[in-house]
């Protein structure tokens, strides 16, 4: 199940990756904000994909929290900038799109199994046993 898991994550996150990386350019010419929007949309493509990496490589509770904590973000993104037009945000710029289309429908369905799959991942993950929590043998009593 751990080795599910992980490639649900990774995959769901790659998949996002390559959206928000494919679409960076076309965010350009988004008025407002300090922050360009193809900026924000670079950035999540690479935190998304360095997220899904660590959980191949190493899935721990805080390897599966972080990817969680990135694909629910960008689930919310997305679907708040569909529906509401709420204007830029301080140095964020406006990104409302009432539009909805193929590669917004891959990159929600990414991010949301990525999300599920890191939630679950999250809570059935094992605790490592490091030098402060190693498992003591109990002493024989006589």
């Amino acid at each position: 199940m751990g080795l599910v898991l992980r490639v649900l994550v990774a995959a769901g996150l790659a998949v996002d990756a390559v959206v928000h990386w494919r679409f960076a350019p076309q965010m350009r010419f988004v008025p407002g904000g300090s922050i360009h929007a193809d900026t924000i949309f670079y950035v999540q493509a690479v935190v998304a994909g360095v997220a899904g990496v660590l959980v191949l490589v190493r899935a721990r509770r805080w390897t599966y929290a972080l990817a969680l904590i990135v694909a629910a973000s960008a689930v919310g993104a997305l679907l708040l900038y569909f529906y509401v037009d709420v204007g830029a945000i301080g140095p964020i710029p406006n990104m409302h799109e009432p539009v909805w289309y193929a590669q917004k429908t891959q990159s929600l369905v990414g991010e949301g199994v990525a999300a599920l799959a890191a939630l679950a991942g999250m809570l059935t993950v094992r605790r490592q046993a490091g030098p402060a929590t190693e498992r003591r043998v109990p002493e024989r009593v006589h």
